[in-house]
């Protein structure tokens, strides 16, 4: 796996953004992600659907990559870090997780994150809420247009078509406007939108091995 790189600078803070579906801020030592969808292939296959595990699998093992090269003290997800609630996944991703104790734990609740006390109990959050705000930024799931200040939100799952003379690509983006950075989902088990998108917003589009403006 490669990690290709681009730093963005807003509001006078570096951010890296990678083309592994994830953001790092490298003044709050933090690595942020959206949409991870625990849980997801694992619903599909309850409900007759032959899905494979190793989607999941695959998710965890570039969330492991992407710690051991920017070596974080904190853990944002930005909503939807569960698809169906409690299932095999869960137990799955909290096993992964005990391998990092270090790691702050922080969710910002989606609108897929509907966490009893037991299952919050299981999840060892170190915080759990839903929004939150560092220095000038709002971490929130979804876009909030009452909000004044600059907002990392995920929820849309972006994508940008690129038309070349033989056929149309579809990809995964970050995007960019005056007062949101909106993330790509991490879980490679969703689909793109291409058409709910911010307005008048830069676009940072990749693939396995690059990342790149357009």
């Amino acid at each position: 796996m490669k990690i290709a790189t681009k730093n963005i600078n807003i509001k006078d803070e570096v951010f890296t953004l990678t083309n592994q579906r994830a953001l790092f801020w490298e003044k709050e030592k933090a690595l942020i992600l959206s949409d991870l969808h625990i849980g997801k292939t694992a619903h599909f296959r309850k409900n007759g659907i032959a899905i494979s595990n190793q989607i999941f699998e695959n998710d965890l093992q570039r969330l492991s990559i992407l710690i051991e090269y920017f070596q974080p003290e904190k853990f944002i997800v930005v909503g939807d870090l569960l698809h169906a609630g409690d299932n095999s996944e869960v137990d799955e991703f909290c096993f992964w997780k005990n391998q990092y104790p270090d790691l702050q734990f922080y969710l910002i609740e989606g609108n897929h994150d509907k966490i009893s006390k037991k299952l919050e109990s299981k999840l060892c959050l170190n915080h759990k809420s839903k929004s939150l705000e560092i220095n000038d930024f709002i971490f929130v799931h979804d876009f909030e247009k009452e909000q004044s200040k600059f907002q990392i939100t995920g929820h849309i799952h972006p994508g940008f078509v690129i038309n070349s003379a033989v056929k149309k690509i579809k990809l995964p983006c970050f995007v960019i406007s005056e007062n949101q950075l909106l993330l790509p989902a991490f879980s490679e088990f969703t689909g793109l939108d291409t058409k709910n998108l911010p307005k008048k917003g830069r676009f940072y589009v990749f693939t396995d091995s690059e990342i790149y403006e357009v």
